[in-house]
Parts: C-alpha cells; structure tokens; sequence
C-alpha cells in the first residue's frame, strides 16, 4: 500500500460527498416532476407519489430537482421566489410541528416560542400567505411514510392539510415514502386520485443493472478504467440487495480503496473480498476481545 497523497485526498474527499448519476430510471422520474412544476396552475392540480423501498433513491431525486429549482431572488420586486418546496414530513402527523417546519424551511423571522403561542389556524393562514407571495408551484413532502405513527384520525388529518395546501395555493403536490405509506394515502380518495403512483422496484439482474454500475464506477476518479465480469456484477447485487444507496456505498468503499492500494481501478477480486465497513469493525472488535487487548 502506497503513501497517500494530496491528489489523492482531492479525490478520495470528491468520492465522499453526494454524486448524482443521471441513470434512465432517476431521470423517468425527474422529468414527470418538471412535466409537473410547469404546468399551468389549475384548481386541481395533478401530483405523484413516489414509492420503493428505504435507500432506493427517492430522497436523492428530491434533492437533485430542488437543486434544479432553488430560489431567486427579483430585484424589481424585492421577493425571492420559491418555486419548489422540498420537506420532510414530520415524526408523526402533527399538524402544528408540520406548519412551523415550513416557516422554519422558508425562513420566515419568528421566535419557536411566539409560533408555539399562535393557533393552528393562525399559523395555517400565514404559511399559505406566505407561500403564496413566494411563487410556489410545487410541494414535494420526503419521507411521508412518517405519517403512519399517527391514529388513523390523526393520518386523516394530516392529509387534508397537504391536500388544503395545495387547492389554496394550486400547486402540485408530491410525496416520497416507502411502499407501506400508499396505503396510507389511499386512505384519503380525493388525494389519491390526484397522485399518480410510480413505483421505484430494487435493481435486478439485468442490462438496466448492469449500465447503471457501469455508469457509476466510471463517474469514480480513478486512474484506469475497471473491467469487470459478469459474476462481479452478480455479487454486488448479492451484496447490496439491489438497493441504490447500498450499491453507491459498495462502489465507493471500493474506489477508495483502489485509490489508497494504488490499483486505481475496481477489480473482480476486490469485489469478492468486499465486506461491508460495519463488518469490518466488528471483525476487528473480536479480535481485539478474543487478544485479550
């Protein structure tokens, strides 16, 4: 193993943080949610419920359009306009903590303890006034699955509020959960009949697959170009359960590796010897126990 270098901190720190990797399934997805925030206004304005296991990439879609539509300020007007609004839902379906994580995501100047003292229907009025006068075309609600901790009273509730949200404001409305939570949203019809489904299922076996790691492991700063087989591609499948972030976490683990090793490249027998971080600290703990150290 060679010494490290300063290149090699550029490069291992650039792995390290959020990659985007614009593969075929994320970008479906992106362009039904630009389809969307373009649309012009109407009463009822159609929306999408995003579902697939934990992991899967919702929550790095929702970043990556948020980052597409982030906020501008007008000079002439002296507004910043806000045209996407991405949260997340809250621990339970609280609608007061709901209300002022929006005022806290959009900055507006108020003390937590003046919002604590104000009614819920206070705080409903200046949320959508605010919103209102912000220009906003679309409500994306990450990880909405929360909801679920709450009664079946308190769900109720809290879907019409994001149902309220966006009749007042016709703004598009989008949700992002696990599949458990559309059960949940179906649970209120006029909703559901706004959101369209669309299903993320976990990677399989198959060309779609295959393309994505190589996209990804070429998106890696590495020196040379990793070849690798077909049984290599079948193992980190094995390995991550075709989960995106477990699979971004694999290729990552292994870049840096091959950076620290000097192979500059992900190779077949790297991947067969590949346990994951955790497994490894755990190893070294029974070590360190069984040495008596």
């Amino acid at each position: 193993m060679r010494a490290e270098t300063e290149d090699d901190g550029g490069r291992i720190a650039l792995i390290q943080s959020d990659i985007w990797i614009g593969f075929p399934r994320a970008e479906q997805v992106l362009d039904r949610l630009q389809g969307l925030i373009e649309m012009p206004r109407q009463t009822r304005m159609p929306g999408l419920l995003v579902h697939g296991a934990s992991g899967i990439g919702k929550t790095m879609i929702a970043r990556n359009l948020s980052r597409r539509y982030a906020p501008e300020y007008d000079p002439e007007s002296g507004i910043t306009r806000t045209p996407l609004l991405l949260l997340q839902a809250p621990p339970a379906p609280d609608e007061r903590r709901f209300y002022m994580h929006i005022l806290a995501a959009v900055g507006a100047p108020s003390s937590t303890l003046s919002l604590k003292a104000q009614s819920v229907a206070s705080l409903e009025v200046r949320v959508v006034g605010l919103l209102r006068d912000l220009g906003l075309r679309m409500i994306m609600i990450d990880e909405v699955h929360n909801l679920l901790a709450g009664t079946h009273r308190e769900q109720r509730r809290f879907l019409n509020v994001l149902r309220y949200l966006s009749n007042e404001l016709e703004a598009s409305l989008v949700c992002f959960g696990v599949s458990e939570a559309v059960d949940a949203i179906r649970g209120d019809v006029q909703l559901a009949r706004r959101l369209d489904e669309h299903h993320l299922p976990n990677w399989r076996d198959d060309a779609e697959f295959s393309d994505m790691i190589q996209t990804l492991i070429a998106a890696m700063p590495l020196g040379k170009k990793s070849n690798l087989k077909v049984r290599s591609l079948k193992q980190i499948l094995a390995l991550t359960g075709g989960v995106t972030s477990r699979i971004f976490a694999l290729v990552k683990d292994l870049s840096i590796d091959a950076i620290i090793s000097g192979d500059e490249c992900v190779t077949d027998d790297a991947i067969a010897k590949w346990t994951p971080v955790w497994s490894r600290h755990a190893n070294a703990q029974r070590r360190l126990e069984k040495s008596g150290a």
